[in-house]
């Protein structure tokens, strides 16, 4: 399983996962542009992504979603909450949208993919751990407190992608 980072911070968040010729995007918080050229240097044509996973619904998580899905129609998985935010925001997204419940695993591809539930400001933010051959790694973004939920969905992993930018003290003192 190899991890590369399209993007990561503030002003936007992207991950690539592939293994086994399978690909899959963790968030489209960049244009689409500078996604499809990420991919294309990688030698990853975006049509042949399995899925784009959304961890919740602020800009620079979802920036170039839209645009993404329009053009090649990829599958969105997200939780609940994140996916009625998107459906909201992006026309034509709910043919798209698979809902997964946080706690609940699915595999997309040689992808198994596990989800847990995050604290953030958002509707219903949640991580993901990926396993395939025999390899685990777990992506959280804007954490702001590490549960035990958390814990338990990290557990094991090879490869740990955390943003930990999140403090709800100061957001509500500064």
């Amino acid at each position: 399983m190899e991890i590369r980072t399209i993007a990561s911070g503030s002003s936007g968040n992207c991950l690539l996962v592939s293994a086994q010729g399978a690909h899959i995007l963790v968030d489209a918080g960049v244009s689409c542009r500078r996604i499809t050229t990420a991919l294309a240097a990688f030698g990853v044509p975006p049509e042949t992504l399995s899925g784009i996973f959304i961890t919740h619904e602020h800009t620079d998580h979802i920036a170039g979603l839209a645009t993404l899905t329009k053009k090649f129609a990829l599958p969105v998985y997200t939780s609940p909450g994140t996916a009625r935010q998107l459906c909201s925001r992006i026309a034509a997204l709910e043919d798209l949208i698979r809902p997964v419940k946080p706690g609940a695993s699915l595999d997309v591809g040689p992808f198994g993919v596990g989800t847990f539930p995050t604290s953030h400001d958002a509707a219903e933010s949640m991580g993901f751990s990926l396993t395939c051959g025999g390899r685990k790694a777990a992506v959280v973004t804007d954490l702001g407190c590490v549960s035990d939920q958390v814990l338990s969905g990290v557990r094991g992993s090879h490869l740990l992608v955390c943003e930990s930018n999140h403090d709800v003290e100061r957001l509500r003192t500064g």
